[in-house]
């Protein structure tokens, strides 16, 4: 018997049991449904972290002082560890290798204050070059210069989110005064908004001062909370960390990297630990969405083999004017592939609408890869040619006068 005459005989075998059928595909469809639909949420969310790794800059370097001489076994917090200079910074301009720019960074927490508008945030006192570090960009105003630093000017630029809670009248910040506690800043400049990270952070509460202004007219100390870099290039960033660490530790005399009084981490080592921890929730949602595709398979083997009890009459009747073992076998494992198959392919229409009616309800990123289809449809054709073998088999097997025999 050819193929095609095999494949009508499974189709029409089909056609008479359409409920029966249909709910069979069913474990096929949500299991294919529901791998698509976790690896396009999973995909879209790494996506996503890389994209918003890189517009803070993906060959950023940060560079912290750490307590490397806890006391107690208690560790003073990065803010009061004072073994970040502001010669150490300039050592890093002047003398590392594959670094395009720096910039110091001090802080200090309170309250923001204008009219009768406040609202609670940091001030980052940082150098002109942090901008092009973190790449962010003004919209209305300027950056502060070198020579505002040299001065201590009280100047800032601010973020969005600062500038919507203080100029709540529509006002245009620039150029109005602004008070830091009890310290009044001049706004120079607003930043482009930038929204929120992919750890909730909101990118626009940010206040940006020159270094010096914060370190000598609001902390009073003359070191600093920390270093911000950029290497000339993402892929450089790895041999731009290996000079600043050597420079600091000839700096600080260290020679033992566990004695380090610093800790440098770049972009890289951030990108690589979330989108870790992505893949590894997207493998763990795609099991579990996998186990939908096992149900649906021992589905497809149960009806196969009610199936076949069923018809253990007509088997019999086929084989004895003729139809080989093979025939019988094939009749059967082509009705479990289509079984498979059929409810493959609606399994993959609704992926595609329930990865998208995620994004679309949710707000959730989705990124629908071709491969992830290409898996699924060849695992639920896999899964009907496995669990529709065994009863095809048992039904090839039968004797054929036993079987016209069979009540």
């Amino acid at each position: 018997m050819n193929l095609s005459n095999l494949f009508r005989i499974a189709w029409r075998a089909l056609k008479k049991n359409k409920m029966r059928a249909f709910l069979t595909m069913l474990g096929i469809i949500i299991g294919v449904a529901s791998v698509i639909a976790m690896l396009a949420i999973g995909e879209g969310s790494k996506r996503s972290i890389e994209k918003q790794i890189s517009e803070m800059g993906a060959n950023m370097i940060m560079i912290m002082p750490y307590d490397n001489k806890a006391v107690g076994g208690i560790r003073m917090s990065a803010s009061n560890v004072q073994t970040l200079k502001i010669k150490d910074c300039e050592d890093i301009r002047n003398k590392a290798q594959y670094v395009k720019d720096v910039s110091p960074y001090v802080s200090s927490s309170g309250q923001f204050i204008y009219q009768n508008n406040n609202y609670p945030a940091s001030i980052s006192g940082v150098a002109p070059s942090y901008l092009e570090i973190r790449q962010l960009k003004i919209k209305s105003g300027h950056m502060f210069t070198d020579s505002d630093v040299k001065r201590y000017n009280k100047v800032c630029v601010i973020g969005k989110t600062i500038a919507d809670n203080l100029f709540t009248k529509g006002e245009d910040p620039v150029g109005k005064i602004i008070r830091f506690n009890s310290i009044p800043f001049q706004v120079i400049g607003v930043l482009e908004s930038k929204g929120y990270n992919s750890m909730g952070m909101d990118q626009d509460e940010i206040v940006l001062a020159p270094y010096t202004a914060v370190q000598k007219r609001i902390l009073a100390i003359d070191y600093l909370h920390g270093i911000f870099c950029s290497a000339e290039s993402e892929d450089l960033a790895p041999k731009a960390v290996e000079s600043i660490t050597q420079i600091l530790a000839n700096n600080h005399n260290i020679d033992n990297p566990d004695d380090y009084d610093f800790e440098i981490r770049s972009q890289e080592e951030l990108s690589e630990m979330l989108t870790s921890t992505s893949d590894m929730m997207t493998i763990l949602l795609a099991c579990v969405a996998g186990i939908s595709l096992l149900v649906g398979g021992i589905g497809i083997m149960n009806i196969m083999y009610v199936s076949v009890t069923e018809r253990i009459k007509e088997i019999g009747l086929r084989m004895s004017v003729g139809a080989r073992e093979k025939d019988i076998l094939m009749q059967f494992l082509i009705e479990s592939i289509l079984i498979s198959i059929t409810g493959g392919l609606i399994g993959v229409i609704f992926g595609f609408f329930s990865s998208y009616g995620v994004k679309f309800f949710a707000g959730w990123p989705v990124f629908i890869e071709p491969w992830s289809v290409a898996l699924s449809f060849v695992v639920c054709s896999a899964i009907g040619i496995f669990f529709g073998w065994y009863p095809a088999r048992k039904a090839a097997g039968l004797d054929p006068i036993e079987a016209l025999r069979y009540e």
